[in-house]
């Protein structure tokens, strides 16, 4: 017979590891995350295929997305595991307290004036992507002083890079489609990133899929056969006229938020305007 006095454990209770505990990631609480030391406060919890994520924003009003991994946090100095909110104590509830949002979820500035355009630029591959950038994204890059330009292709990237001439406070952060490894546009993207050079991909076939099927008023985005213009398949699919443009600003009416997008395409996104606006100490 098994006594409970088996295997004891004789760890003096002073170095046995304490219990993390779990905090609800409501709107403004402020938190350290503990890989990076990026501090700020609590914008917005997203349910993810990969997991919850949780989006910070500093004192500056740079945004970062987080996994919300055990232990992965610091408030007021001890280690915590962020969880997301119940319904109603949301980040929704701080905005509907009165505190305004721009469409990317920040904070809003009222009577803030657009800052004098910054030498650091986004680029932004298809005219589609940069549409949506704008139109999310805008109100926040215009008081960064951040403009985001047009690129046509990927094969256009190095003639780019070297006409920008990227260095210390002049950054150039890039968003291109569908990067996938060991392709061409990979290899590209790999030769001309530095420093101050920085080539960011959605996994999406095309930015359409990064409106979330709901918002776009269907079940889920079809799939087209391989060969086959993808957006003229999807609007065959789905019983949409074949214009893809006209299609297209349907689409974009329908995109109020950042609520209307995917988290990978506002993670990729945020990533690029913390990495064009970040201080150089170069």
């Amino acid at each position: 017979m098994r006594s409970r006095y088996d295997n004891p454990d004789l760890t003096p209770p002073w170095k046995r590891p304490r219990a993390v505990p779990e905090v609800a990631a409501e709107p403004d609480l402020v938190v350290e995350e503990i890989s990076t030391g990026f501090c700020g406060a609590v914008v917005r919890c997203e349910k993810t295929a990969e997991g919850p994520t949780v989006t910070l924003e500093d004192r500056f009003g740079k945004h970062r997305v987080f996994p919300m991994a055990a232990a992965g946090f610091l408030l007021e100095g001890r280690t915590v595991t962020l969880v997301r909110p119940t319904p109603g104590s949301g980040p929704d509830a701080g905005a509907s307290a009165g505190r305004p949002r721009t469409a990317s979820g920040s904070l809003a500035v009222p009577g803030a004036r657009a800052r004098v355009a910054r030498a650091g630029r986004i680029y932004v591959e298809g005219r589609h992507d940069a549409e949506l950038v704008e139109k999310v994204w805008g109100d926040d890059l215009r008081i960064e002083g951040v403009v985001v330009e047009y690129l046509e292709g990927v094969d256009d990237l190095p003639a780019v890079v070297e006409a920008f001439s990227p260095g210390p406070g002049a950054r150039l952060g890039v968003l291109v489609d569908h990067l996938v490894p060991g392709s061409k546009e990979s290899r590209i993207a790999a030769e001309v990133c530095g420093d101050h050079v920085l080539v960011v991909g959605h996994p999406y076939i095309d930015i359409w899929e990064a409106v979330k099927p709901a918002s776009a008023g269907i079940r889920s985005w079809p799939h087209v056969p391989h060969g086959q213009d993808w957006k003229t398949g999807v609007c065959r699919a789905l019983g949409w006229p074949e214009h893809t443009g006209a299609a297209w600003q349907q689409l974009l009416g329908r995109v109020r938020s950042y609520k209307d997008l995917e988290p990978a395409l506002l993670g990729r996104v945020e990533e690029l305007i913390d990495f064009v606006t970040a201080p150089d100490h170069t």
